[in-house]
């Protein structure tokens, strides 16, 4: 098997274990960082433009992943808008490891209970058993509220919802990190049923300390789930001192 043309200077993606086919960590890459563009791709994994055009189209063709505008960081150029890449539901179905196991658990609690508060214990219980396999590698990270973020992204990854952060409003009252989820295991289930989602994002407020807010859902239509998480606080114990020297 002739070997794929590296692009050089660009590290390899490390997304997936190099013995995964080359086709699949693009595939990975794509649920990973979505949208993201071919040039990105290419300097995520090492590939030449050449090569990583060959993949992008196969995984097209198959169905797997679809074109779409690429997100605008500034002002609009004229000329064809740059394209980028994102998971379909085709993609999302070859990834669902564990959805039928979960999908059955739901069943048997409905039977068993019965009625959305059933969907809710079911849905607790999950989160509670995410908070529970991601909270030392989150604490272990430390106070800063950045390397807290990207500590549940990458224990989350390593559960396969192919999660990444992403900065916004750096330099700003705003300033927090985006984190997107490229995959989610109970995607069909939270689509009828979004107690998944809102246990999920209760659980993320938790262990991280800090209210969250979902942005986006896969199970709504959405291309990846989106969750913002604020990484300036106000230190309240502040005022403490001088209220002391004043009294």
């Amino acid at each position: 098997m002739t070997p794929e043309p590296v692009n050089p200077g660009a590290a390899a993606s490390p997304a997936a274990p190099q013995s995964v086919p080359t086709r699949e960590r693009v595939r990975l890459a794509v649920s990973e960082h979505g949208p993201v563009t071919a040039a990105e791709l290419g300097d995520r994994m090492g590939l030449t433009p050449a090569a990583m055009r060959r993949h992008l189209d196969a995984l097209v063709a198959d169905g797997l992943i679809a074109e779409r505008e690429a997100p605008s960081s500034g002002a609009k150029r004229r000329g064809r808008p740059a394209r980028a890449y994102v998971l379909t539901d085709a993609g999302h179905a070859a990834m669902t490891a564990g959805y039928d196991t979960l999908a059955n658990q739901v069943l048997e609690h409905l039977v068993r209970v019965g009625g959305d508060e059933a969907v809710e214990a079911v849905a607790r219980e999950r989160a509670r058993e995410i908070a529970h396999s991601v909270k030392p590698l989150v604490d272990a990270a430390g106070d800063d509220p950045n390397a807290r973020a990207r500590a549940l992204a990458g224990a989350l990854s390593s559960q396969g919802f192919a999660a990444s952060t992403r900065p916004v409003a750096q330099g700003t009252p705003l300033a927090g990190v985006q984190l997107c989820q490229g995959h989610c295991p109970v995607q069909h289930v939270a689509a009828n049923h979004p107690q998944f989602c809102e246990a999920e994002a209760e659980v993320f407020s938790e262990v991280l300390g800090v209210h969250v807010q979902r942005l986006a859902s896969l199970a709504h239509g959405d291309h990846v789930c989106t969750t913002f998480i604020p990484t300036i606080t106000t230190d309240r114990n502040n005022a403490a001192p001088h209220e002391e020297e004043q009294r």
